[in-house]
């Protein structure tokens, strides 16, 4: 995976998503390789490393962006009956780039 799988790829248009919710600067889609049944992920539309390190993010962004996860996780918990949000930090981080997972079931693996 490159250190910046949202930018490199889904932000760019290389990989296409279904798209659940968008803004002018964020992003929620249905991951393209599920790890539970309900698998959507929520980016900044700009490059952020993680929650830790906004780079050069401002807190607004911030919270646009917990706007939109917290709006796709009552989407998914109605829907579903429950939701998971989920960050990484560190070396639990793959991709470089401020992600939430959203998501509900048991693991398909």
């Amino acid at each position: 995976m490159t250190s910046d799988f949202y930018c490199d790829e889904v932000l760019n248009g290389r990989t296409s998503v279904d798209v659940v919710a968008e803004t002018e600067d964020i992003l929620a889609y249905h991951h393209t390789r599920p790890f539970w049944p309900v698998h959507i992920v929520v980016i900044p539309k700009s490059h952020v490393p993680s929650l830790t390190d906004l780079g050069d993010a401002d807190d607004g962004l911030l919270h646009r962006l917990l706007a939109v996860v917290r709006q796709v996780a009552a989407g998914v918990e109605r829907e579903h009956g429950a939701a998971r949000v989920l960050t990484n930090l560190g070396r639990y981080q793959d991709s470089k780039h401020l992600h939430f997972h959203v998501n509900s079931g048991e693991p398909l693996r």
